[in-house]
């Protein structure tokens, strides 16, 4: 009897291989390594009760964040795909990971996309991240959106389910997160400690965004909300039953080798002594030549029933050397206004001024993508 048994497995293995092998070859999965590398040095002044210089190289940012990642698809036939991303944040000032010391902490997803557009699980971007792509010109920039809301670059969510679909020139999209952040890293939006996905508790940590988006040629509009869920011990005083929502209207419009940028950003954070603010953002770019191009920023955050507000106002000039690397200057004025003590610059802690001071930065760096 045992050795009926024996012969009758090899037999069912011996026929799965045959079956297996005379089955379509799968179709082959397309995997892209790229990547960014981006430093220079900045110079910021007014640091502290002394007000001393710092010289340093940023950690975080400098005309943009370091990366590098692997994306991928696999074609699954009837206009279906799976794909992926795993991409890594860097520190190019001492080459550690980003992002609180996740190894793919700005991206880690897998997924299935079609004409209907791509649903996703992981580790993602919310769709504040991506509403901002076209109307914030300076976007990262180490002075720019980030000095004054530092978690507009940094706008992901662990644990998360998202959507996106392109229809025409609309793209709809929204997130969930079951637990927006697990990362200790704080006080910091890269990390903070809002693990969630806690048995019988319905919104500790949670996120959620949606986005609806038009672009045309040479002209475009965006319109998203986000809100985090406190949880205990999460930072930024965002305890459990509190919510921080931000809700976004901007727009952009290309007038030939001019581009124009404009939003406003409405904060409700009941985890805040100030709960309720505005920033409202305007710039420009323009292509002096095929090489180089100016670009420039004016934001101003407003608290509202308190006397605090900053002003950020900045100017980067960027000549391309190639189609991969690029030279550029950046220079940048904070300004404070009643206890706020905002650094012009998001490249690293530690920049502050004293509350109500104001501050002024350069940076001169390269950066070179593959």
């Amino acid at each position: 009897m045992k050795k009926l048994a024996v012969c009758a497995a090899f037999s069912i293995a011996a026929g799965s291989q045959a079956a297996w092998a005379q089955s379509p070859s799968p179709a082959p999965s397309n995997v892209t390594l790229y990547g960014l590398v981006d430093t220079g040095v900045e110079i910021i002044d007014k640091v502290g009760a002394s007000g001393e210089r710092l010289t340093r190289m940023p950690s975080n940012t400098a005309s943009l964040p370091s990366r590098w990642g692997l994306r991928g698809s696999e074609d699954l036939g009837g206009g279906l795909r799976a794909v992926f991303t795993l991409e890594a944040g860097l520190g190019m000032d001492t080459g550690l990971s980003g992002q609180g010391g996740r190894l793919f902490g700005r991206q880690a997803f897998v997924g299935l996309a079609g004409p209907w557009g791509t649903v996703s699980f992981g580790r993602q971007y919310t769709m504040l991240f991506w509403s901002m792509q076209d109307a914030d010109i300076l976007g990262p920039n180490v002075f720019g959106s980030a000095s004054l809301d530092p978690y507009i670059p940094n706008a992901r969510a662990d644990n998360a389910l998202a959507y996106r679909g392109n229809f025409g020139g609309f793209t709809v999209g929204a997130t969930y997160s079951l637990g927006r952040d697990a990362v200790n890293a704080g006080p910091s939006p890269v990390g903070t400690n809002c693990p969630g996905e806690a048995a019988g508790k319905s919104s500790t940590c949670r996120e959620w965004s949606a986005m609806l988006k038009y672009d045309a040629p040479s002209w475009g509009v965006a319109a998203v909300v986000d809100r985090q869920h406190g949880g205990p011990g999460a930072f930024g005083g965002l305890g459990a039953g509190l919510k921080d929502t931000r809700s976004m209207l901007n727009g952009w419009v290309k007038l030939g080798d001019l581009k124009l940028g404009a939003g406003v950003l409405r904060r409700r954070n009941e985890g805040s002594p100030t709960p309720r603010s505005d920033l409202l953002f305007a710039g420009a770019a323009y292509a002096l030549s095929p090489r180089f191009t100016l670009d420039g920023e004016l934001l101003r955050l407003d608290f509202k029933d308190s006397p605090n507000r900053a002003t950020l106002a900045a100017l980067r000039g960027t000549y391309h050397l190639s189609r991969r690397t690029a030279a550029y200057v950046s220079v940048g004025h904070m300004r404070n206004d009643g206890a706020l003590a905002l650094s012009v610059s998001s490249g690293a802690a530690g920049s502050a001024p004293v509350p109500g001071g104001n501050q002024n930065g350069v940076i001169v760096g390269l950066r070179h993508a593959f």
